[in-house]
């Protein structure tokens, strides 16, 4: 009876262990995916430092038909306009700059002085 109590807090404190591993590597693992690991001089050091900014986004896309897509790429806010899809992918517009004054978060907002769209059910 005795060894099967020392038995039983041995095994304990090993899955006790392994739980205090994992949720630890859990949390650097965390940390390092949400970009904060720079906070944390013992994460950072293991992931080699926070992780950089994105430069690089989508900022909208279109289906023309089934194969072609335009796209608007944006590259340190310059954006692009590309149409993939066609026998060529193709550059349409270079160097598009973001309008003043006009800091979208929402991909759905109309962007100032861009044409407006009329629903043609409702004339």
């Amino acid at each position: 009876m005795h060894d099967f109590m020392w038995d039983m807090l041995y095994y304990l404190a090993i899955v006790l262990f392994l739980a205090v591993a994992m949720i630890g590597g859990a949390y650097a693992v965390r940390q390092y995916l949400g970009g904060t690991a720079g906070t944390l001089p013992s994460v950072s050091s293991l992931f080699g430092g926070p992780k950089p900014l994105r430069r690089l986004s989508i900022s909208e896309q279109f289906n023309i038909d089934n194969r072609r897509r335009l796209i608007l790429v944006r590259r340190d806010n310059v954006e692009h306009l590309i149409m993939t899809g066609g026998p060529v992918d193709m550059l349409i517009e270079t160097g598009i700059g973001t309008p003043v004054g006009s800091v979208q978060t929402d991909a759905t907002a109309p962007v100032a002085n861009s044409p407006q769209r009329v629903d043609p059910t409702l004339t």
